[in-house]
């Protein structure tokens, strides 16, 4: 069995907007945490996936959205993130890694009817999921995120993020969320740092961002060129799409670009003051993907 940290129990005890019963799920040895609310029977079921250097607090003002109009929410931590298990071998973290244990989770939940919702790395892996199970997916709400397909060149404002991310081994993660997103109160922040007692915790935190595909033999590019074939001659369900305006990152220009990969996607939903990590702003957006996708 791989070396792994566990975050103790009670780095999460009382954090703001998150009374939420842990769940877990062992995967190759390692324990998934995740959140399932709303009735276990709904007709539907979304699916949130977040990306770095997050976890599942990120969807804590959309959960209750979606779930007061009676769906069921699942919202997993990727390994590494969350109270899921950290590997303490950086080597661990790679594209087809994570990308298995989300579809293995998948699987042994026997998720069906799913809205795949996703923003950052969670549309990075997220997305090239549905190609490989369309009876599973049924809509997609997409928010700043993009398909890595390593046959065009990265924005330099994600070539700029990897070398800010690889020059601070031991991130300052809620003071980076304070800055992203200024409404947020000193203990939401703090939320954001609860995962990481210390740097050791922090292996998949800088691990994340050079496992983008960069070349077109990069892990998991051929993955993603498939999936981008995929959702623009294939995909038959519905789509929302939210931007985060203010994203310098993954913001209004490369979820264009992502737009137009997608068949049938209408035009987004433009959040004026969001930035990258647009879910601080997602009541509102829950609340308009529901409506848009007549599930209110």
């Amino acid at each position: 069995m791989q070396a792994a940290l566990r975050t103790p129990d009670a780095r999460f005890a009382n954090l703001p907007g998150y009374a939420f019963t842990p769940r877990y799920l062992e995967i190759d040895g390692l324990r998934l945490h995740y959140l399932d609310e709303g009735p276990r029977d709904a007709a539907t079921t979304f699916l949130c996936l977040h990306g770095q250097p997050s976890w599942s607090y990120l969807y804590r003002r959309m959960i209750p959205v979606f779930a007061a109009a009676g769906h069921r929410v699942v919202g997993p931590d990727l390994f590494g993130f969350g109270r899921s298990d950290k590997p303490t071998d950086e080597a661990t973290y790679t594209f087809s890694f994570h990308r298995a244990s989300l579809a293995a989770f998948i699987e042994r939940l026997d998720l069906r009817n799913l809205v795949l919702v996703c923003q950052d790395w969670g549309g990075l892996l997220g997305l090239t999921l549905p190609p490989d199970m369309p009876q599973r997916f049924t809509r997609l709400l997409a928010m700043n995120t993009m398909l890595a397909t390593g046959d065009e060149p990265l924005p330099q404002a994600f070539l700029d993020w990897r070398a800010f991310n690889n020059s601070r081994p031991d991130m300052a993660i809620g003071a980076l969320f304070k800055r992203g997103c200024p409404h947020l109160s000193d203990t939401e922040a703090a939320a954001y740092d609860a995962p990481f007692p210390d740097a050791t915790y922090k292996a998949g935190v800088r691990r994340f961002p050079n496992l983008v595909c960069d070349r077109p033999d990069a892990d998991g590019a051929a993955l993603s060129r498939r999936a981008r074939q995929w959702w623009s001659t294939e995909w038959a369900g519905e789509t929302f799409m939210a931007v985060g305006m203010k994203d310098p990152v993954l913001g209004p220009a490369v979820m264009a670009k992502l737009r137009q990969s997608i068949r049938f996607c209408p035009p987004p939903m433009e959040v004026a003051e969001g930035g990258h990590f647009v879910q601080e702003w997602g009541e509102s957006i829950a609340t308009a993907a529901l409506k848009a996708f007549r599930l209110a």
